[in-house]
């Protein structure tokens, strides 16, 4: 009797014998192939990013959520190994693609890194192989675009090879949840690629939550991030109204957030961070332009959270005249926090960038403050701040500034000692009040 490639691949999974192969190893891609690693697979990880390979071969984790010691431990016990040479996807049986999906200048998905991985594993795809969408995408791209790639080569999907999406969702400095702890969203190209992916991902994660389709899980996505955008637009647009009328939006917040049902807090700040929420949402309202339909709610979001930077820096403008009869021109300003989130290193679409760009914009000199994140790398949008430091954050550094602008309230700050150096702060995180630490010279925005 012939044993199907299904039956071939799900008894390699049962058993774990099966080796997973994961494309793109940052954020996402690193600490799945660790939870993976630990749930007893081999797993070989796939960069074109050669300093990530010299990090690796030094046994050094460049990901926040991966400690060196968990890194370490998989590579000892010969379950992770990590190469540039793609040809190694001809022995891996699940092919995980977890690489950048950007917005082009235009705000239309970018989806060249995922069609150029898919070439790559099609150049190696064999009979009895699962391969795995996690990027974040518009509804329709796995079955549209990796499967229709997959397919040139001859082979089919269902039959000699298996499709499955899963979005990512990892939360950058979360220290409740974690990859193997956070409730994996699952789909197939059909019944036998949907049991596949069930039963690799629940030898990993803790649980597993299956949905009828990959643009189903493809639409799970987007609507989580679409949520977060959506109501932290909403709070935004409230801070510029209740500062008008002389209401502290942050104080409101937290007296809402008392009722023990219907409302769920979410807080103003300087601007949209990270991966998801600044570029996801428009995904959706690329992918509903094909059916004619408008997505307002969602664009003029992305609107409001866009125009925060410039309210901010408007915001300190008013305060630097008003306080110190000064102009922002004729002004330096330490921006202290660049990662787009406290206590991480992660600066993705992070606002104090824009924040930066804007202060000099209008003449202003600009410099930060961050424990994590002690030069500029190369970015996409910001290439002439790359390369720029750190500056230490001591009491003569901060009296050498006309302003300090709070954008991440990171928790490895001095802020009563910040509080007592400093001429002026702008606070976007209301981390002042937060710490019993408020004073006429602190300014919410």
């Amino acid at each position: 009797m012939t044993i199907s490639p299904f039956d071939t691949l799900l008894l390699k999974i049962e058993t774990r014998a099966a080796r997973a192969g994961i494309i793109g190893l940052g954020y996402v891609g690193l600490p799945l192939a660790m939870a993976v690693a630990r749930s007893g697979f081999a797993v070989t990880g796939f960069d074109i990013d050669p300093s990530k390979m010299v990090a690796l071969g030094a046994r050094r984790s460049y990901i926040d959520a991966v400690s060196d010691e968990a890194l370490v431990a998989e590579i000892e016990a010969g379950r992770f190994k990590a190469t540039t040479d793609f040809a190694g996807l001809a022995d891996c049986d699940v092919v995980i693609i977890c690489v950048p999906t950007p917005l082009t200048k235009h705000r239309d998905p970018d989806l060249s890194f995922v069609e150029a991985t898919s070439r790559s594993i099609a150049a190696h795809l064999r009979p009895g192989q699962l391969v795995v969408l996690e990027s974040t995408t518009y509804p329709g791209t796995t079955d549209d675009v990796v499967k229709v790639i997959l397919e040139g080569t001859g082979l089919k999907s269902g039959s000699d090879f298996f499709v499955g999406f899963s979005p990512e969702r990892e939360d950058p400095g979360n220290q409740h949840y974690h990859t193997a702890t956070i409730p994996k969203v699952v789909a197939g190209d059909g019944p036998e690629a949907l049991a596949l992916m069930k039963a690799f991902y629940g030898a990993a994660v803790s649980s597993v939550v299956p949905v009828s389709s990959n643009a189903t899980a493809e639409a799970v996505k987007l609507t989580e991030n679409i949520f977060r955008s959506v109501n932290i637009a909403l709070v935004n647009e409230l801070k510029t109204v209740y500062a008008a009328m002389g209401i502290d939006v942050w104080e409101v917040i937290d007296a809402a957030k008392t009722k023990p049902f219907g409302y769920m807090p979410f807080y103003p700040g300087p601007g949209l961070g990270g991966h998801c929420i600044p570029i996801d949402p428009f995904y959706l309202t690329w992918k509903s332009r094909e059916y004619e339909l408008p997505t307002r709610f969602i664009e003029l979001a992305g609107e409001i959270n866009s125009a925060m930077p410039r309210y901010v820096v408007g915001k300190l403008a008013e305060a630097l005249d008003i306080r110190a009869g000064k102009a922002l021109s004729r002004s330096k300003v330490l921006v202290l926090g660049l990662a787009y989130k406290k206590n991480v290193a992660d600066i993705r679409e992070s606002p104090s960038l824009r924040l930066i760009e804007i202060i000099e914009e209008r003449g202003g000199h600009a410099d930060y403050h961050d424990p994590f994140v002690a030069e500029i790398p190369p970015t996409r949008e910001y290439q002439a701040l790359k390369g720029r430091k750190s500056v230490a954050l001591t009491p003569d550094t901060i009296a050498g500034y006309d302003v300090v602008l709070v954008a991440t309230d990171h928790d490895r700050i001095d802020y009563a000692a910040l509080a007592q150096s400093a001429a002026l702060i702008i606070d976007t995180r209301n981390v002042f009040n937060r710490l019993g630490l408020s004073a006429d010279h602190v300014i919410k925005a």
